[in-house]
């Protein structure tokens, strides 16, 4: 019986590694064997889930073919990876990949450090802050003082608890969108809103059309849902969305759902204006195309001179076309997961007569803490004080790696949470995992992409500031010393898994 789950095929793992940018080697530089670097650039696919453990990869001749390299190369390179625990093999089965026993299994997405690991680690992995204090106490406190009436029901409300239904709906209505609480749905986090989403219109086998890049995380979530993506591609720096070419891709690949972080975009930081929301709903709207815009980033402005475009469904006044998915998770707290829909009544029903065969609902004591920050006013100062934290540490952060690799290349975004850095003609998969050895974690470009994009980039997140941000950069900086070196995990002993 084979071992393997899942297949590569040759031409796929050809993109992929070609993918996978080196800065030329300087003078006095030696570049590893043809095989050690072919070895070294399969492992790194394995480590970083962008080919899954147990996958079964091309036979050697067809491999050597797609590489336009010799087959004894390609035979080199699976020899060393079997003897590095990255490849088994079976006479009659072929080769599949593996991780070395007592090394944890490679995240595909993007997840939070270990706390125990946080004293020795500087985690720029996760875009999320701590809680921002007193106000989470604070609401805690409020919830458990309005629990006791709902303590005495069943305490399943799969379409929310209605007082905090209406409490959104009020608030997207004050930001000039009129909503009732039939059109939203409160969800465990904007994961859980979009993961309904998708099984509701998304089946297996359906187009997805999504910004290159995009969010890791989401995208995950998408190609485990079986869906096909359709990248589409953003304009350079933080001017966004190219609407005429998302136009061209709803016409032609006629995509179930569109999937847009309008507000502070995610890993870019983009805000995209009015006229860009307008176009793109009315290009969503001619192709058939159920446009969903992921306000997660929406509160967190940063500079006093933003002003913040109409809501992406404010162009929808039918409704028939934008479905917005909310959130507390950044503007307050990743802990706090709650999320939310707002779509017409119709879709909402639709959603909440599937969630029974999920989750049945989100946890009531959260929906009452949010309740009472968005109905005391302390959503507003947590809010504001999570601005504050953002804003220093950005100012932080980009001072330190200005300082330390005034090679890397960035925009500064008025908003959000990250940074989207081209790092100076280097390998983002290589520095990350040059990052792990220097005790430094930070997410590759190509999580953030389709299908091997964005190698030469990374994300690099506000969520730490001050002395340890100048560590951070100082860190970074060392890792990119080693891949310009060439150090590699391959020869010799083996560097931790890089999990973001």
């Amino acid at each position: 019986m084979a071992q393997w789950t899942s297949a590569v095929g040759a031409a796929q793992l050809a993109r992929l590694l070609n993918s996978q940018q080196d800065r030329p080697a300087g003078p006095g530089t030696r570049r590893p064997p043809a095989y050690r670097a072919l070895a070294d650039g399969i492992r790194l696919l394995v480590l970083e889930g962008r080919v899954p453990v147990a996958a079964r990869l091309p036979a050697e001749r067809e491999l050597a073919l797609a590489l336009s390299v010799s087959r004894t190369t390609v035979a080199a390179a699976y020899e060393a990876l079997r003897a590095e625990g990255f490849l088994e093999s079976r006479r009659g089965a072929g080769s599949w990949t593996a991780v070395p026993a007592g090394n944890p299994l490679p995240a595909r997405g993007l997840e939070p450090l270990p706390p125990e690991a946080l004293g020795s680690v500087i985690d720029l992995g996760c875009a999320a802050l701590p809680a921002p204090e007193p106000w989470l106490t604070r609401a805690v406190q409020g919830a458990l003082e309005e629990l006791p009436p709902y303590a005495h029901t069943h305490g399943d409300y799969p379409a929310g608890l209605p007082v905090l239904r209406s409490m959104i709906a009020e608030r997207y209505t004050a930001r000039g969108i009129p909503t009732m609480p039939e059109q939203i749905m409160v969800t465990t986090g904007a994961m859980g809103a979009i993961d309904a989403i998708c099984h509701l219109f998304g089946g297996r086998g359906e187009r997805i059309a999504v910004e290159s890049p995009s969010y890791a995380n989401i995208l995950q979530l998408m190609r485990e849902a079986g869906a096909r993506l359709v990248p589409v591609a953003m304009a350079e720096g933080l001017s966004g969305w190219d609407v005429d070419r998302w136009r061209q891709v709803l016409r032609d690949a006629a995509p179930r759902i569109a999937y847009v972080v309008a507000d502070f975009h995610n890993p870019t930081g983009a805000l995209a204006d009015d006229d860009q929301r307008r176009r793109l709903v009315d290009a969503a709207r001619s192709a058939g195309t159920v446009l969903v815009a992921d306000e997660t980033m929406t509160e967190l402005w940063l500079d006093d001179d933003v002003e913040m475009p109409r809501p992406v469904c404010g162009f929808d006044p039918a409704g028939s076309t934008v479905i917005t998915v909310g959130s507390a998770s950044k503007a307050f707290w990743a802990g706090m997961r709650i999320g939310w829909v707002r779509a017409a009544p119709d879709v909402i029903r639709s959603l909440v007569a599937a969630r029974a065969y999920a989750d049945l609902g989100t946890p009531v004591l959260e929906q009452l803490a949010v309740n009472w920050l968005f109905s005391t006013g302390g959503w507003a100062q947590a809010v504001e004080l999570r601005r504050t934290q953002a804003r220093e540490n950005r100012e932080a952060l980009v001072t330190a790696v200005r300082r330390e690799l005034p090679e890397w290349e960035f925009e500064v975004p008025k908003g959000g949470l990250t940074l989207w850095v081209r790092a100076g003609g280097l390998s983002g998969s290589r520095l990350a995992e040059a990052g792990e050895r220097v005790g430094v974690r930070v997410p590759s470009g190509p999580r953030f992409g389709v299908d091997g994009a964005f190698e030469g980039y990374v994300r690099l997140p506000f969520t730490v500031g001050g002395a340890v941000a100048e560590e951070a950069a100082t860190r970074l900086a060392a890792a990119a010393r080693l891949v310009e070196a060439g150090v590699s995990g391959g020869s010799g002993e083996s560097p931790r898994t890089f999990v973001a």
